[in-house]
């Protein structure tokens, strides 16, 4: 990777003063274009044809289109960029009828080694930039606006753990925030349980949401599921959390992708309950039947085994939400991001 600055790692002060000599009017209108249009160089008419090829040339894309899949349906779009160095990340747009969802990468690959999902089957690569985070975020937008759909929710729940890089991630949290417009309520920020990272989001200044990725609710299996809780086992996650919900007083989320008799049984429930009501607010359970991944054999429970789950868990006190699974057929669902070889299935775009 080089060091040279792409267009969204560069703050709007150090925008002007790659503009310097220009009037301030024309940094306003920059900063329109690639955080209110969410548009290329070439679009901005309104600016002199040789300060776009400049602008073009100093601040290149960090990403660099591969392909575009788009599931059956036409509702989840899943973009594969290649970074500069090579490496390649996959960002999911998910179309409802009146807004969009950006699920976003925050690293090349993944260090924490959760068997079960695909980008923790590949290995970790390295962080991503500020800017590289950003225009995923932007290029979606645009994807979304082509369709009238506005960005109303993103959640950093793609390739990598996020709090493995929290200050790049919070930077991106702050554009996000500032610039795009977005509510820090609308923006959740997921981790398999970092705990110096939870600590870190409670003292940041925006209200986000946080999402725990728990999967089981006793040591014994978290450490095989999650090979983390070694080192942040749960009732050290639990004190975190408390910590966090001291600050924010914002209920945390539970996601527990359901995986056929590991964790979906009776006893699991019982559990899973326990640690929800152990913290100052009770957590919000999100269940997502386990996607098929070619590096994991055993399959997602069923959807029956899901919704009484669900419904066990909420005899015991739990809330619970069972998460519609979307781009299933183009590897663009939870747990499936991989960056590998474009599939097969659905309607596909090269650029």
């Amino acid at each position: 990777m080089t060091d040279t600055a792409t267009r969204y790692d560069v703050t709007r002060d150090q925008l002007a003063e790659v503009l310097d000599g220009t009037p301030r009017y024309r940094v306003d209108q920059v900063w329109q274009g690639l955080y209110e249009h969410c548009t290329e160089p070439s679009d901005w008419t309104n600016l002199p044809k040789a300060m776009r090829a400049e602008l073009d040339e100093q601040l290149p894309p960090a990403l660099t289109s591969v392909t575009e899949s788009v599931s059956n349906d036409g509702n989840t779009v899943k973009f594969l960029w290649e970074l500069d160095g090579g490496e390649r990340v996959e960002t999911v747009l998910m179309l409802y009828r009146d807004r969009a969802t950006v699920c976003v990468s925050s690293q090349a690959g993944c260090a924490m080694a959760c068997g079960f999902c695909a980008t923790g089957q590949a290995g970790f690569s390295r962080h991503l930039t500020v800017g590289e985070i950003v225009e995923q975020i932007a290029r979606a937008t645009r994807r979304a606006k082509d369709v009238d759909r506005r960005v109303s929710n993103v959640v950093y729940m793609g390739m990598g753990e996020p709090m493995a890089n929290e200050s790049r991630v919070w930077e991106s949290v702050e554009r996000l925030h500032g610039d795009f417009g977005l509510s820090a309520r609308h923006i959740t920020i997921s981790t398999v349980g970092l705990l110096p990272g939870i600590r870190a989001l409670a003292d940041r200044p925006l209200p986000v949401n946080l999402a725990v990725s728990l999967h089981a609710a006793n040591d014994e299996l978290r450490n095989e599921l999650v090979p983390i809780n070694r080192r942040y086992p749960i009732d050290d996650l639990v004190d975190a959390c408390n910590d966090y919900l001291a600050v924010r007083n914002r209920r945390v989320s539970f996601e527990w992708a359901m995986i056929d008799g590991v964790n979906d049984r009776d006893s699991d429930a019982a559990e899973l309950a326990v640690v929800c009501r152990r913290l100052r607010l009770p957590a919000h359970v999100n269940l997502i039947p386990l996607n098929p991944t070619p590096g994991y054999p055993t399959r997602g429970s069923t959807l029956k085994r899901v919704h009484e789950f669900r419904d066990l868990l909420e005899s015991l006190g739990a809330n619970a939400t069972v998460r519609q699974n979307r781009g299933t057929e183009i590897d663009a669902a939870c747990g499936q991001l991989a960056a590998g070889q474009p599939v097969t299935l659905g309607r596909k775009k090269t650029e």
